[in-house]
Order: structure tokens, then sequence, then C-alpha cells
């Protein structure tokens, strides 16, 4: 697909100069930044919050893109949306009887709002909110740290979604992405790649960015 959007994960970043890596991401052709919120219970890590986010959004000029890998996302909605957050993504899994509640509140804020599957959910599962939201993040690797790797069988519910999708819904993902295996992605309907490590561990951030787009 064309207009691929590229949303380098911050995990990766140095998080004693975040302002410096997120301006260079950005002269490097990021798209959006993609930002790992983790709460140590939902996800076997603890990362970032509110507060970071905050701290980041007037130093980025290209959309926050903020994965929610927390229990109870419907707690924080207001926080991360106060914070800057251009896209709030929470995960199905997490949301359990309130997710039509918890998308209707990212909406209300006129913040996009993403739907995130880990590698055991099936699509099925998630069909009845295709026309809710406007994104779905399939993860490609179990959520909670940067460096694994890619999950093929995971590749396999991307079609399944754009089938049951509308045209515009933006598909995304996350998890062992690079060359290779993005093009792997791309060539089953995705529109959207988050990478973290393939982009911080290459010797030319915009050539690997270039590189996920092409």
């Amino acid at each position: 697909m064309n207009n691929i959007i590229v949303s380098p994960s911050i995990l990766s970043a140095d998080f004693a100069n975040l302002q410096s890596e997120v301006e260079i991401l950005e002269k490097n052709g990021a798209d959006w930044i993609h930002v790992d919120v983790m709460d140590g219970h939902f996800v076997p890590n603890l990362t970032i919050g509110a507060p970071v986010v905050k701290a980041i959004k007037p130093h980025a000029n290209i959309p926050l893109d903020v994965h929610l890998m927390i229990e109870n996302p419907q707690n924080y909605i207001e926080d991360f949306v106060k914070a800057g957050s251009d896209i709030i993504t929470v995960h199905y899994e997490a949301t359990g009887e309130f997710t039509e509640d918890i998308i209707s509140n990212i909406k209300s804020h006129n913040v996009l709002v993403g739907l995130a599957i880990k590698p055991k959910t099936m699509p099925q599962d998630i069909l009845k909110y295709l026309l809710m939201v406007d994104m779905v993040l399939v993860m490609t690797v179990e959520p909670g740290f940067g460096g694994q790797s890619f999950i093929e069988e995971c590749a396999e519910k991307i079609p399944v979604i754009r089938q049951n999708a509308p045209e515009n819904l933006i598909v995304q993902v996350d998890g062992g992405i690079n060359e290779q295996t993005a093009k792997i992605c791309k060539s089953l309907g995705v529109n959207s790649l988050v990478a973290g490590s393939y982009i911080y561990n290459s010797t030319d951030m915009k050539e690997a960015i270039k590189a996920l787009k092409s």
C-alpha cells in the first residue's frame, strides 16, 4: 500500500534526552511518534505515563501515537488526552465490557482511537468494533519489551481485519518490524508500522525509516 505511516517507538530512545530524540525522529522522516505506556501489570514492564507525554508534546510537530498497555485504561483516558495525545490505542484484552464506552470517550475528545490485540487474540473478536475505531494495532510480539522477534503467524490476522474494515481504517503492526518483516505486513494490507530497535540500531536512521516506507 502507498502512504505508509512510520511511527518509531521511543521505547528504544535515550530517555534522558527525549526532546532531542523526538526532534531527531521528526527530522529523519518519522510520521508519528509511538509512545509505549506500560504499567507493570498488564505487561511485565514499567515505562512512562502521562507526565512524559505532556513533557514531549511541545517538542513534537507530528502526532503522538500513544499505546496504552495498561489495566483499566478507562481510568486514564482524561490524563492522556490532557497530556496531548493525538492517537490513543487501548488493548481489547484490557477493556472487557468497557470497550465501547472507552472508544466513545476517546472520540469525544477529538482524539483518534486505536484498538490493539495481543498475539493470542483472534481478529474475529474485534470485528464488531471496526466501524467505531480509527486504527487497529496488531501486535506481532508479546507486548512488554522491545527487541523481540517477529511472530509471522500474527500477520495472518491482517487480511481478516482489512477485509472486514472500512477503507479508511489504519491497520498498524508493532513488534519485530524491520525492512523484511515490514514488506510482509505491507503486502497483507498494513499501512502503519511501529519500529524501535530496527530504527535505533541502524547506522542511518533516515534511510531505515525510508526503507520501511518503500
